[in-house]
């Protein structure tokens, strides 16, 4: 009997010939066309992995033809994603184990998110600016539901070591590059972390740079597990002061507030939401409140003084004197919350991040006029933010919060700057078609 194929490994005889490359592309002419639909005229020449990756494609609605992948992350947003990124304490490794002969070899390495989000793109100059022109470069989402069959995108998306030989890709356009990837685990909880490519020419899909793929995974998850021994064994030499976590504050996309706070997470009501978070505010400005203040931001019409010391009052004693003091009303202790959080982020240019941490207004169903102003301000910076990006991914994905959804200007930013093949244009034309007729009719 003949020797068993590796089936994760696009030519294992480490070179292709134009027959394997005329059955590939006849095969997925058939399947893209409606001529096997269902890829069931079988040709040998497919693996298993090539076909089941092409017809997720072909359910997921990518275009074999369509336009590079978005470029989702940049500057700001990329450095402080890469920065915070587990893989980035390893990247040392990564560049000694394939960076460093990546040039030599005419191939680029490129390490992923979990999400398929390349954070960094490294290796043979020459290639990299080739690649670019496929928008193979750092911030771009190459997940295999946005790019198509591709080493980094469905070695994540079946969580094991692939290659792809040139006309294994389902996307024409990334046809002359071939790629070997495999995917990343924190070597103590199993968590995906990201993928390692290289990408290149023909060569890059023979049997021994996927051996010298997953290697470095092997290393890279051996060096995580030996930087975590280290992080325990310092922290055990030293003995710092007890800390106490601050506690936190959630009013994005919320009708009530939480307090997160060391004993645990407590719902609050309405009124207490509101004067928590009016306290939270006035302490960002270095102020505290008096009880008439208190009154007017509060309540939309007049409100006895007494009203707000009962409240103030009661949330005291749920929360802890040591939190909220007296006279006049201030919080004695550093309460984080994730409004403030957004508007850093907005501060540092960081969009694509606020966004994320965005789920919502601030308690939208408020009346209180501090509130109000609270909620109108950050809804106005985060919206100015994100049109002046001109960043299509970032206004589709703020269209869909419920300020936005009825936002004519917005919707007509999505169709301004969605490339002119992306699928998504029709149903942001469509929506703002709706939107301009009702405004007519009112």
């Amino acid at each position: 009997m003949p020797p068993a194929v590796n089936p994760w490994l696009a030519l294992p005889h480490g070179r292709p010939s134009r027959s394997l490359t005329r059955r590939l592309r006849a095969a997925h002419e058939r399947l893209v066309t409606g001529a096997d639909p269902d890829g069931q005229a079988h040709d040998e020449a497919v693996r298993s992995v090539v076909r089941e990756s092409w017809l997720r494609c072909l359910s997921g609605g990518v275009d074999p033809d369509g336009g590079a992948p978005p470029v989702e992350l940049l500057d700001g947003d990329l450095l402080a994603w890469r920065e915070a990124h587990p893989l980035a304490s390893v990247m040392p490794v990564i560049r000694r184990l394939l960076v460093q002969d990546a040039e030599a070899g005419e191939m680029i390495v490129a390490v992923t998110d979990a999400g398929g989000r390349m954070l960094w793109v490294e290796g043979d100059p020459r290639l990299r600016s080739r690649a670019a022109g496929m928008n193979f470069v750092e911030g771009s989402r190459w997940s295999e539901d946005v790019a198509g069959s591709n080493a980094p995108g469905t070695a994540l998306a079946i969580d094991h070591a692939v290659q792809f030989y040139g006309s294994e890709h389902y996307r024409r356009p990334v046809q002359p590059w071939s790629c070997s990837a495999a995917p990343v685990h924190h070597p103590l909880t199993g968590q995906l972390l990201g993928a390692i490519d290289v990408t290149g020419g023909d060569h890059v899909a023979s049997p021994h740079v996927l051996t010298l793929v997953r290697a470095t995974v092997a290393a890279v998850e051996s060096e995580l597990r030996w930087q975590h021994r280290e992080q325990l064994q310092n922290a055990s030499r030293r003995l710092p002061p007890l800390q106490r976590a601050a506690p936190r504050l959630e009013v994005l996309g919320r009708e009530r507030a939480r307090l997160v706070l060391p004993r645990g997470p407590l719902e609050l009501s309405l009124r207490h939401s509101e004067l928590l978070l009016l306290l939270a505010e006035a302490a960002a400005a270095g102020e505290g409140r008096t009880t008439a203040r208190l009154a007017a931001e509060c309540h939309p019409g007049d409100a006895a003084a007494v009203t707000i010391r009962a409240e103030l009052s009661r949330l005291r004693r749920l929360i802890g004197a040591d939190l909220v003091g007296s006279r006049p009303y201030r919080l004695l202790a550093r309460v984080e919350t994730d409004l403030d959080q957004v508007r850093r982020l907005l501060a540092g240019g960081s969009v694509g991040s606020a966004l994320e941490r965005y789920p919502g207004a601030v308690l939208p169903g408020s009346r209180a006029p501090g509130v109000v102003a609270a909620r109108e301000r950050v809804g106005a910076q985060l919206r100015q933010a994100v049109l002046r990006s001109r960043r299509p991914e970032l206004l589709l994905r703020y269209a869909q919060l419920p300020e936005a959804r009825d936002d004519a200007a917005v919707w007509q930013a999505c169709l301004d700057w969605l490339p002119a093949t992306s699928p998504r244009r029709a149903a942001a034309a469509a929506h703002l078609l709706r939107l301009r007729r009702s405004s007519r009719s009112r």
